[in-house]
Order: C-alpha cells, then structure tokens, then sequence
C-alpha cells in the first residue's frame, strides 16, 4: 500500500490519464487489477466491480501484462489477440524507487485495418499473424476458453500460468475427448512464443512408416531438407498429440531433440539446431507403459516433470452449467436461434449423465439439440434418448470432498424442487432460510 501511495503522489495517475487510450487497465505487482476502465469493461463484457482484484489472465484474454512485469521491459505497439481479432496494445511496468510495483495497459488500435496501413513493419507482422491464424483458426483455443469453477480446474489454470513463460516440455495426460489440445494452446497462448507457430502432429493419425520423415524432416537427393513438423515450429511451439503411439524406434530420436535441441532429418547424419518448446499429450498413463516396456524410460522422465492431469467430464460434473452455458451461446449464434436456454429438468438429465465422451461428447450433444428444440426452450424431450434414460447415480469416489459434496446438495435440492413448488416449505423442511435457498438454487443453476 505504500509504494501504491507513492506511486499516485508521483504523478503516474495523471500520466495515465493523458496517454491513455479508450481502453485501459493498471494492476499491481501481482498482476491483479486494480483499475480499469468502463469502456475496456463494456467491450470485455464483465462488470468492473467483479474485475478488480482477479488476476488479468482471468479478465483479458491473451494478457501479457505479467510477463512484462517478470522481464522489465515494455512491449509498444504488440499484437494482441482478443475475442477473435488482432488489436495494437502497449504494456509499461511501473517502475518506482527502482522497483515495479505494477503495471500499466492500453488498447491503441482496436480495427486491423487502421494499424495495418501504419508502416511496412507492422505490415509485415500482421500477415505473418493473418498466415499462423489461417492455418489454425478452426480449431484455436486461448486460456479464457478454459471453463470451470471445479478445484482440479483451478489448479490446471494456476499451474498453466506458472509454466507457460517457461521452455520446459508440458506433459498433458486425459481420456480423449478432455480437451487436451485446448490447454496446449493456452500453454502456448500465454508464453512469450504466442506470435510464433502452434504447430501439432498426431501420432495416432500419421501411417507409421511416414512418422520420422514428418517429425524430423527428410534429406532428399538434391541436398535439400524437407523441414518437418519440429523445424516447421522454429520459435515456437510443437504439440504432439497422443505420444503414447509414437513407435519405440523413434523415441530416442525425439529424446536426443528434446536434450540437445538439434534435429537430425531422415536419410542424413547432419544435425540442425532448433529452438522449439514441446507439449505433449497421452489418452494413457505413460507411466504404466513405462512399467509395461511400451514407452522409453528416460524419455518418460523427460517429459514428465511438468504434467498436467486433465480430469473427466464426470469427475468435474460441477464444472457442468457453465459449459452448458459456453457452448449454448456458440453454438445457437452458429446455428441463427439466439437466446436459447436450457430448463430445469433437461440439465438435471444432464447432469446425471456420466459423459464416457467428455467434453466432446457433450460439445456433439449441445450441436445436435440446438436445431431440435422448439423455440427458445431446450426441454428433456429433445435430449438424446440415451441420456433421457440415464438412471440417477451418485458415486461417492467422484471428486474431493468438497466436490462430492457440492453433487449432494445439487441432488437434495432438485428431489424437493421436484416434490414442492413452495420455496418458504423446502426451506423449512432443509432447516435454512429463503435467502439461502435461493442462493443455493442459483449456485446449482436448478
């Protein structure tokens, strides 16, 4: 709080002021908001109130403003990507008495086609952006794409802005269908490669005789490299999907990578240095292979120092409302039926399903139920019957404790919903106020 005192006697508020834009944010050193503005907040669509004190990650998609806090130095005129557009931002530390203490961010050019007759510079960069996004813009994800409110998500999205500004390889493990490539590509979103190439290979998808040539690249007759997925990542970042496909033959190869940071393409003993950040991801435990001699040892304890546990749909069904919520609002726009809800009775059914398709599944379901519904209402009838017919279960070994319990009130509340209509009775016979009821049903979106 002192060096925020000195910092508003020295002048920077009026600073601020004057060579801010439309839309501005100032936070401190622990990169969480201390201001920011209305307009910044409307375009954002959050409240202001509910801004300040979050972590910016949390707030403004992409943000950088922490990591220019960690390296010192302001980025002007930076390329950023939000709510599917390139803007111009620029990011200043707050440096006072020789320490930062915050940070300072605006938005500078909010239309590419106003910066982007600016210089050739700027030119430049943006078709080197328009080229990377045209290559991945089906299927890009950011860190705010990442919903949940379960703890095993909180904790994957504190470990995420941990370990994104680092070079270290990232180990993702998860039954498919979890949304593995979507924390890969927040990995990368939120690292100071996110200008450069995202750049995946499946193991799983590529015949098995092309896989070296398509990862280390192939010399061919002529003396020239035909550059694979690794050297194709230069500067950036490589995901390999599904390591647990990669033959044996080519694991020492790819361990020789990740140690030396040199590639040796197919067909030739020269060696070409790389600078490339690898995440890498597996439907299965790659420690039971280790056991089983179905994956290289040391190149398991390679990869595995940084590993990111992605929990199934089932054991975060808490997580469920909101990306209800998330895909409903996708998908409806997508589909021309805006403002399409879900009622009570068809997300309990949903809720009660054990999702053996995860994300995926429920991202297929949403698809296909949007067309059906009639009007704005998505009722039980139109549900999958699959899912109409799923019995209620509870398994007690879902979850922590904090998270089995949240599935217990969730199931309370419904049974007297369902059997009473009067909320001042259900509150009686649950031994707890209206007002508190209500929170409930709200918290447990019943």
């Amino acid at each position: 709080m002192e060096n925020w005192l000195k910092f508003l006697s020295a002048g920077v508020t009026s600073q601020i002021l004057e060579t801010a834009f439309q839309w501005f944010v100032v936070v401190d050193r622990d990169a969480k908001i201390i201001y920011i503005n209305d307009e910044y907040c409307n375009f954002l669509e959050v409240c202001r109130e509910e801004a300040i004190g979050k972590h910016v990650a949390d707030v403004i998609e992409n943000s950088e403003m922490h990591l220019v806090m960690e390296r010192g130095t302001a980025e002007i005129a930076a390329p950023h990507y939000i709510k599917g557009t390139y803007m111009l931002a620029n990011r200043v530390p707050i440096v006072i008495d020789g320490e930062i203490i915050g940070a300072f961010g605006s938005v500078i050019f909010r239309d590419m086609n106003d910066w982007k007759k600016l210089s050739s510079h700027v030119r430049k960069t943006m078709d080197q952006i328009e080229t990377n996004m045209n290559q991945y813009r089906e299927s890009f994800y950011n860190f705010a794409d990442i919903k949940g409110i379960s703890q095993s998500i909180r904790k994957i999205k504190e470990s995420i802005t941990t370990i994104a500004p680092t070079k270290l390889p990232v180990l993702i493990e998860g039954e498919m269908g979890t949304g593995k490539e979507m924390f890969a590509q927040s990995i990368h979103g939120l690292s100071n490669r996110a200008d450069k190439y995202f750049v995946k290979l499946n193991c799983s998808t590529i015949p098995k005789e092309l896989l070296e040539e398509e990862i280390f690249g192939k010399w061919s007759r002529n003396q020239v490299v035909k550059k694979g997925r690794i050297q194709r990542a230069e500067g950036g970042t490589l995901f390999i999907q599904e390591i647990n496909e990669l033959p044996i033959t080519l694991q020492a190869k790819l361990l020789k990578v990740l140690q030396d940071q040199k590639v040796q393409p197919f067909g030739t003993d020269e060696e070409i240095s790389v600078d490339v950040r690898f995440i890498l991801s597996s439907n299965v435990s790659l420690a039971e292979m280790v056991k089983n001699k179905l994956f290289r040892e040391d190149l398991f304890y390679k990869i595995q120092s940084i590993t990111l546990q992605i929990p199934p749909l089932r054991e975060r069904i808490e997580d469920l409302p909101e990306l209800i919520q998330t895909f409903l609002s996708k998908y409806s726009v997508e589909a021309g039926r805006r403002g399409i809800k879900i009622d009570r009775k068809a997300l309990w059914n949903l809720q009660q399903y054990n999702w053996p398709g995860n994300v995926r599944e429920l991202q297929n379901v949403l698809q296909a139920i949007i067309h059906l519904a009639e009007g704005h209402q998505i009722t039980v009838d139109v549900l999958p019957l699959h899912i109409r017919r799923q019995k209620p279960t509870f398994s007690k070994s879902n979850g922590t404790l904090e998270e089995i319990l949240f599935q217990v009130e969730r199931q309370i509340l419904h049974d007297h919903l369902e059997q009473e209509k009067d909320k001042m009775k259900i509150a009686q016979k649950l031994g707890i106020s209206r007002s508190t009821l209500y929170e409930k049903i709200k918290k447990h979106n019943l």
